[in-house]
């Protein structure tokens, strides 16, 4: 048998390739479509070839050029095998190419009938995949008709992409959920879309069912080539995304867990050279069927890093915070990076991986790292709304080539505006093949990022010696004798102003308000008289100190307490008034029982100040004989003078006389006019507000 000259690349040696043998040679050809899109190899082929799977051999392979040779044995198979033979000891595996897997069938899953109101498709688009494809045909990339020219010197590989069977969908999923999604093949239109309406944020047709399944193999199919050494990295450029589906019911634009079960299986097949498997998730949305699939497996570790918003950002549940690590076995081995708000950048996502995604990771030194590459928090995604750029992509694909000794393979999730998800997936591509990242332009993060960074460190750092700060929390709680530090300060707060102006405890109903605000309201003898009052709403006093950078432990010489409030009191005393002081503490026993530190004011702890507000304003403020009432807020603790306000009607206006808020770092909000009509220019007349 002879070389032929052919457009059909194998592994993409050169731009002469050796055409596949015929089928009446016993292998087959690549169906005429295929062809068109430059060819695709699958793994079976090349064993099926006589080609071992072994990445020395197939190292070998991929450095010859099958032009034309004037021998007939120059390009048979036989002959191949024996140069592989010859040359398996020299080459490594950085003489390998990058895989690629592309099938265009997966574009047949689509919606049947958009909604009428809706102007722009569905977000999980078909042409997501086609845009990529073509991003990189035009960078020159692959070896395809379409394809700029000249290629580069060694295109990408192509993987042929499979249907999974069902063994390897149930690795993952219940046989219910398969069955489930295996008979909307045979329904109607019409029952297809009200299964779709049925489901959370999915939508099915005849061809879904089938183009999961080869979603699925195709992302099974390019980790096994990256694993079994057939080509040293590799990119999955498959739909339906799937890292949102879970054992027993798809969601969020995913049919099945493509990741995971490309994870399990590789696990399963190379038991020896696949034990251990990194699953880093940079989707905007948290992987909830990803960490539901292995958070008691202690060898697979995940890591996702998304937007939270303390739970209100899709899927919309808890799961997705850093105090969710994993249960038995597997504590420890999954770790939630969780913004806490949309907008964050290069900066923040480069923090993330220097300070814990790359340290846990070298710590847990994978057999394999699988990129879960959802595309949706870069530029010009409005659903992410994030501003992640292509070249921050490229830099943190080229940290997680340092791993496994190179073995990447990177999954399309998810990603919905074409023009940043292809840039950012070819960003990705140059990386794989060699190309060294562009410049980052942004490097300092965010405060939020920044904050959550180290809050998430602290918390892994009692499973991860490599990270810090160290959290020193979790075993002083149950020593004799702890207290928590801001009680302390309260009681000597109260001891001071008892002693300096005889300010006394009000008393706070308990079972509706936090016993923790027991301490927490203190008065001047004269509050209920006929004298102005003036009520001091604010956070606790700063607290300033440098911890150890190893132990994390403060010592009480490197620590001050910063209290500026005790001036406005005396201020206020000394000029007629009588003074409430109200200090809004950061944890509240019974609501904060929790190993999160309360540092944004969650729901249920903006309920309880508002709650006290009510509580005092009803049964202390409202029914003083004070002719007038002054409020001043200093921090985030001045939402509760905000809630009063647009609580009340407008008799209780009459008995204010101004307000002074001091709201530092805290967000600007502003009042309402829905049981006061005017109450917006009362408050602008009689307000005075100064920001930090």
């Amino acid at each position: 048998m002879t070389a032929q000259s052919t457009d059909v690349p194998i592994f993409g040696v050169s731009q002469r390739s050796m055409s596949l043998p015929s089928a009446a040679n016993g292998f087959g050809t690549l169906p005429q479509d295929e062809r068109a899109d430059g060819g695709q190899l699958s793994s079976a082929d090349l064993h099926g070839r006589g080609l071992s799977g072994d990445s020395k051999n197939a190292a070998v392979k991929l450095t010859f050029d099958f032009s034309d040779n004037s021998s007939n044995e120059s390009g048979s198979l036989d002959n191949v095998e024996r140069k592989v033979q010859r040359h398996s000891e020299i080459l490594t595996r950085s003489n390998l190419y990058t895989g690629l897997c592309y099938d265009h069938r997966m574009r047949f899953h689509h919606e049947l009938e958009p909604e009428s109101s809706r102007v722009e498709f569905h977000p999980e688009d078909p042409k997501r995949i086609q845009k990529i494809y073509k991003e990189m045909c035009d960078a020159a990339l692959v070896d395809d008709p379409s394809s700029a020219q000249p290629l580069v010197p060694h295109p990408l590989v192509r993987i042929a992409a499979r249907h999974a069977t069902e063994h390897e969908i149930k690795l993952i999923h219940d046989g219910l959920h398969f069955q489930d999604m295996q008979g909307t093949r045979d329904m109607s239109e019409e029952a297809l879309i009200h299964k779709s309406n049925q489901n959370d944020s999915i939508y099915f047709n005849q061809l879904t069912f089938k183009t999961a399944l080869l979603s699925a193999g195709g992302a099974i199919e390019t980790a096994k080539a990256v694993v079994s050494g057939q080509v040293k990295n590799a990119i999955a450029v498959i739909r339906p995304p799937g890292h949102h589906a879970e054992a027993d019911r798809p969601m969020g634009f995913c049919i099945f867990d493509n990741v995971a079960i490309a994870a399990r299986v590789c696990q399963q097949e190379f038991r020896d050279s696949c034990r251990k498997v990194l699953i880093v998730d940079w989707d905007v949305h948290h992987g909830n069927g990803i960490q539901q699939a292995f958070e008691s497996d202690p060898n697979v570790l995940y890591i996702s890093i998304h937007v939270y918003e303390d739970g209100r950002f899709y899927p919309g549940t808890k799961d997705g915070d850093h105090l969710h690590c994993g249960i038995g076995a597997g504590v420890g081995k999954n770790i939630n990076i969780p913004w806490p708000t949309r907008g964050m950048g290069d900066a923040d996502y480069l923090f993330a991986f220097q300070r814990i995604i790359m340290p846990v990771a070298y710590d847990f030194n994978p057999d394999l790292v699988i990129i879960a590459a959802g595309f949706d928090a870069a530029v010009g995604d409005q659903l992410g709304g994030c501003f992640v750029t292509p070249t921050c992509y490229a830099h943190m694909t080229h940290m997680l080539m340092s791993l496994a000794n190179g073995k990447l393979v990177v999954c399309l999730e998810g990603g919905y505006n074409l023009v940043s998800i292809s840039k950012s997936a070819l960003a990705v591509t140059r990386v794989l093949m060699g190309e060294m990242p562009e410049r980052i332009a942004e490097t300092s993060p965010t405060k939020f990022g920044e904050k959550t960074v180290l809050q998430v460190a602290e918390y892994q750092s009692r499973f991860w010696k490599c990270l810090y700060p160290k959290d020193v929390t979790k075993d002083i709680k149950i020593l004799p004798g702890s207290e928590r530090l801001h009680d302390v300060i309260r009681a000597y707060q109260a001891d001071q102003l008892y002693e300096n102006h005889k300010m006394i405890h009000l008393f706070v109903f308990r079972r509706r308000i936090s016993k923790s605000f027991d301490k927490q309201v203190l008065a001047t003898r004269n509050y209920d008289s006929a004298v102005p009052l003036l009520v001091i709403f604010h956070d606790p006093p700063e607290v300033l100190g440098t911890a150890d950078p190893v132990t994390n432990k403060l010592s009480l010489h490197n620590i001050w307490l910063t209290d500026v409030l005790k001036h406005y009191i005396g201020w206020g005393i000394e000029n007629g008034f009588a003074v409430m002081d109200i200090n809004i503490p950061k944890f509240l026993t019974g609501i904060d029982d929790s190993d999160e530190p309360m540092d944004n004011y969650p729901t249920r702890h903006v309920e309880a100040m508002q709650e006290l507000a009510t509580y005092l304003w009803e049964n202390y403020i409202e029914v003083s004989d004070s002719p007038k009432v002054f409020f001043m807020g200093v921090g985030e603790a001045y939402y509760s003078i905000l809630h009063i306000l647009n609580t009340r009607t407008d008799d209780s206006l009459t008995k204010l006389g101004g307000i002074i808020n001091f709201v530092a770092d805290a967000p600007i909000r502003g009042v309402n006019d829905a049981n006061i009509y005017y109450l917006s220019k009362w408050y602008f007349q009689a307000s005075l507000l100064f920001p930090n």
